[in-house]
C-alpha cells in the first residue's frame, strides 16, 4: 500500500516541490536584512511593458503610469478635484472675441461709416449696461476693451472633408472687426450683442461678398461651399484664451530650466504631423500659443472649447533635447535621414527627460524599467529613493511575489477579494472604475459594417454570467463611453437582452443562414473571424473563451488569439489589423469623447481605431467640446450615448470594481508645521486615486500605530 501511495503521489509531490522552487521568493525580511535601502524601493508589478515613454505620443496605460512620475503638466486636479497647478503656478481664463463689420442702418458692411455707428452703439450700451436684463447686461459688464481692427486681405489653403475634394484655396477680404476683450469666457454673447446690434447682424452678414474660392472647387454642392466660407470668415469669432504663469526654477532632469519656450515646443510637436501624436485632436482647437515672456504662456484658441485647461495636464517635453536640430544631429549620428526622422524615431522615448518626481535610470525591455527620485524636484524629493515597475505577465507569480514582499503593491484578482481584504498584514483600496470593458468590432470590414450583425453579437453574450463568475460579481453592466458615476452617463439606456434566439433572427434578416453543418453562411462565405486581447489578462482570456463559445452556439466560426501587449498595441490595434478585440478603456472626468469616436481620428495610431462614423455623433461631440452650461452638456451626452448604444461599434460589456492591496507599513511621512516627522494612513481621493500622495509614501520595519477617531 505504502509503495502504492508513493507510486500514485510521488510524482504530484515532485510537482509540487518543483513549483515551490521555481516559485521561491526571499521574503520581506530576509530582502531587508542587512540591506534597508529595501524600504526606500518601491517595486510595483505589471502584466505588460510600456510602449514608448513619451506623453505626446503614447497611448497605453502602461506607458502613461511611468510616464506620469517622470513627466510633469502645467495643472492637474487636487484630491477634491479642482484644478491645481503644477508646473503653472497660476492661469487666468479670458477670451477675445471678434465681430465683423456688417451693416447697421444704412451703411454699407465694412464702410467706415458702419465702423463708427457700431462702435458707438456697443459703447454707449456698456455705459448704460444696467438698463438691460440679466444676460445681456452681464455679457456688457463683461467686456473690458472695444477696439476697431481694420480691413485686411489674404490668402488661405483649407482642408475640406469628403466630397471628392481635399483642400480648397481662397481669398479672404476681410471688411474689418471689432475686437472686444472679455475677462471671461462668454458663450452667450451672441445672443447678447443681438440685443444691442439687432436680431439679424449677425445671421444676415453677407460673408460670400468677401470670400472668393480661387481653386477649383466644382464638386461642392451650395450648402458645403456656404459653410466653408462661413468657416473661413464667421460673423462672430470666440477665442478663448489661457494665460498661464510658470514657476521659477522647475528644472528637467538634466538640470535645464523649463521655461515657456519647452510649453510651445510640447503644443508643436502634439500638432507637427511627422510625429502622429493622438493627442491632437485635443489641442487642434488652439490657434496659436505665444510666449510674451520666460514665464508666461497664453494660448489663444479658434473657437469655443470646454475642456481647454484639462488638457494641459499633459507631460511637457525638454525642447532643448527634442527641437530640429537636436533631432537632426541624432539621424546624422544614427546613419539616417535627418528629413524622414522625426519624434518617433528617437531615442528620447526609451531614455526620457521630463520634470516630474522621478528621474528615468533604466529599461530592460519586457523586464523592468527603474527610476530614481529627483531631488532637485520643484514640490521637493519624493521619500522613495527608487520607483522600480517590474513586467511579470504572470498573475500567479505576481501574485506570490506579492505576498513574499518583493512587490509592493497588488491589483487584486477578482475571486481573491473578500479573502485579502479580511488579511491582517495589508491595507486595501477600492473603488468603482473610471472605464469600461468592451468588445470592439472592425467596422471597416465585413461582416461589422452591419448593425444587425453587431447588435446580434452582441445579444448572443450572457454578460451577467460574467459578471458573477469571471468577476466574482465585481463589476456591473453598462451601455455606452461615458463614465458610470457622471450624470454625462445616460442610464435611462437599458442593456441588450440575452436573447440568442432574437439573435439568429438578427443574422437571418442580415442574409445569414445556418448550412448542413449549423455554421451561418452568406452568399457562400461563412461568417467567421478572429478575436484577439493581449497576453497576461486572465480576465480578457476568461472572456474570449466565453464569447467563442457563445458566438459559435448561433453558428459564428470565431477563432481566438492572445498577443503579448506591445504587439497587441502597435502591430494590430494601431495599424487597425484586427477583426474584434477585448479591450477597455479607463476614462477622465471630461466628457469630451473627439479622441475615441469622433470620424476623423480613425488613421493609423489614432485612438477611433474601430473606424466608428455617424454624423449625428460627430455633431454631439463638437458640441460637447464647445459648450460651457453644464446642463446642457449633460443633454448632449446623454443623446450621443443613445446613439453610440444604438449603433454598436462595441459591446459594451461592464465597468469593473477595482480593488488594490498594499502592504500596512507602507505610510505618508511628512513633517508638521514644528518640522517633526509625523505619519498618516493612506488615504484615497473621491475618485478612489489611492496614489495621489505617492511622493508622501514610505515603508517601514513595522506598521505604526495610528490613533482611533472618538
Amino acid at each position: 500500500m505504502l509503495i502504492k501511495r508513493i507510486l500514485i503521489f510521488g510524482p504530484l509531490l515532485l510537482i509540487i516541490f518543483l513549483l515551490q522552487s521555481y516559485f521561491w521568493i526571499p521574503t520581506y525580511e530576509e530582502q531587508t536584512r542587512g540591506n534597508p535601502e529595501r524600504l526606500e524601493r518601491f517595486i510595483t508589478g505589471s502584466i505588460g511593458d510600456a510602449s514608448l515613454l513619451n506623453p505626446v505620443l503614447s497611448s497605453d496605460s502602461a506607458s502613461s503610469q511611468i510616464e506620469d512620475l517622470v513627466f510633469e503638466g502645467l495643472i492637474d486636479r487636487d484630491a477634491d478635484l479642482s484644478f491645481r497647478g503644477r508646473v503653472a503656478r497660476s492661469w487666468e481664463i479670458s477670451e477675445q472675441a471678434f465681430l465683423c463689420l456688417n451693416s447697421l442702418g444704412r451703411f454699407e458692411p465694412g464702410s467706415p461709416e458702419a465702423a463708427q455707428a457700431i462702435l458707438h452703439r456697443l459703447h454707449q450700451a456698456r455705459s448704460r449696461a444696467e438698463e438691460f436684463a440679466g444676460p445681456v447686461q452681464r455679457s456688457l459688464e463683461n467686456i473690458e476693451r472695444i477696439e476697431l481692427e481694420p480691413a485686411r486681405t489674404g490668402r488661405k489653403v483649407l482642408e475640406v472633408e469628403g466630397g471628392g475634394v481635399d483642400e480648397v484655396r481662397v481669398r479672404v477680404d476681410s471688411p474689418g472687426r471689432i475686437r472686444l476683450e472679455l475677462a471671461r469666457v462668454d458663450q452667450g454673447l451672441k445672443a447678447s450683442l443681438e440685443a444691442v446690434l439687432g436680431r439679424d447682424y449677425f445671421d444676415g452678414f453677407p460673408a460670400s461678398r468677401f470670400v472668393r474660392i480661387l481653386s477649383d472647387a466644382d464638386e461642392l454642392t451650395p450648402d458645403r461651399r456656404s459653410r466653408l466660407i462661413r468657416k473661413v470668415l464667421p460673423a462672430l469669432e470666440h477665442n478663448p484664451v489661457l494665460t498661464f504663469q510658470l514657476r521659477r526654477g522647475v528644472r528637467f532632469h538634466d538640470g535645464h530650466l523649463l521655461d515657456s519656450g519647452d510649453v510651445r515646443f510640447t503644443y508643436e510637436a502634439i500638432m507637427n504631423p511627422k510625429n502622429l501624436s493622438p493627442r491632437q485632436a485635443d489641442f487642434e482647437p488652439i490657434k496659436r500659443v505665444e510666449t510674451p515672456d520666460r514665464h508666461a504662456v497664453r494660448v489663444i484658441y479658434k473657437r469655443l472649447y470646454s475642456p481647454a485647461l484639462a488638457s494641459w495636464g499633459m507631460g511637457i517635453l525638454p525642447e532643448h533635447l527634442l527641437n530640429r536640430e537636436a533631432l537632426r544631429r541624432e539621424a546624422m549620428e544614427r546613419g539616417r535621414d535627418p528629413e524622414a526622422f522625426s519624434l518617433r524615431d528617437s531615442r528620447f522615448n526609451r531614455r526620457p527627460v521630463g520634470c516630474g518626481p522621478f528621474r528615468f535610470a533604466e529599461w530592460k525591455p519586457d523586464q523592468y524599467i527603474r527610476l530614481e527620485r529627483f531631488l532637485s524636484y520643484w514640490e521637493g524629493p519624493a521619500n522613495y529613493k527608487e520607483y522600480v515597475y517590474r513586467v511579470i505577465p504572470d498573475l500567479l507569480t505576481q501574485e506570490m511575489e506579492f505576498y513574499a514582499g518583493t512587490l509592493d503593491s497588488y491589483s487584486v484578482q477578482p475571486h481573491q477579494v473578500a479573502r485579502l481584504r479580511k488579511d491582517e498584514r495589508f491595507q486595501s483600496f477600492s473603488g468603482t472604475s473610471f472605464g469600461y470593458t468592451y468588445i470592439g468590432y472592425n467596422l471597416r470590414r465585413e461582416p461589422f459594417n452591419d448593425v444587425r450583425v453587431r447588435r446580434a453579437l452582441s445579444m448572443a453574450i450572457d454578460v451577467e454570467s460574467i459578471i458573477d463568475y469571471v468577476l466574482y460579481g465585481q463589476g456591473e453592466r453598462i451601455t455606452g463611453p461615458f463614465v458610470k458615476q457622471t450624470d454625462y452617463y445616460n442610464h435611462g439606456v437599458d442593456p441588450l437582452p440575452f436573447d440568442p434566439q432574437q439573435a439568429l433572427e438578427l443574422l437571418e434578416s442580415a442574409g445569414w443562414q445556418r448550412n448542413d453543418q449549423g455554421w451561418l453562411e452568406k452568399d457562400g462565405q461563412r461568417l467567421e473571424f478572429t478575436l484577439i486581447t493581449n497576453t497576461g489578462n486572465e480576465i480578457r482570456k476568461s472572456i474570449l473563451a466565453i464569447v467563442q463559445n457563445a458566438w459559435k452556439r448561433i453558428g459564428v466560426d470565431v477563432q481566438t488569439d492572445t498577443l503579448e501587449w506591445s504587439v497587441f498595441i502597435q502591430e494590430r490595434v494601431n495599424k487597425l489589423d484586427f477583426d474584434a478585440i477585448v479591450l477597455g478603456w479607463v476614462m477622465g472626468l471630461e466628457p469630451d469623447l473627439y479622441q475615441v469616436w469622433h470620424s476623423s481620428q480613425t488613421d493609423p495610431m489614432e485612438l477611433n481605431f474601430v473606424g466608428y462614423d455617424n454624423p449625428e455623433a460627430d455633431d454631439l461631440i463638437v458640441k460637447i467640446r464647445r459648450e460651457y452650461d453644464h446642463a446642457r452638456q449633460v443633454e448632449y451626452c446623454r443623446r450621443l450615448h443613445e446613439i453610440i448604444a444604438g449603433d454598436l461599434p462595441y459591446t459594451f460589456l461592464y465597468v469593473g470594481r477595482w480593488t488594490a492591496v498594499l502592504d500596512k507599513r507602507i505610510v505618508v511621512r511628512e513633517k508638521d508645521e514644528a518640522g517633526n516627522v509625523v505619519y498618516k494612513k493612506i488615504e484615497p481621493t473621491q475618485t478612489g486615486d489611492y496614489t495621489f500622495h505617492f511622493n508622501k509614501w514610505i515603508k517601514l520595519p513595522e506598521a505604526p500605530r495610528f490613533a482611533t477617531k472618538g
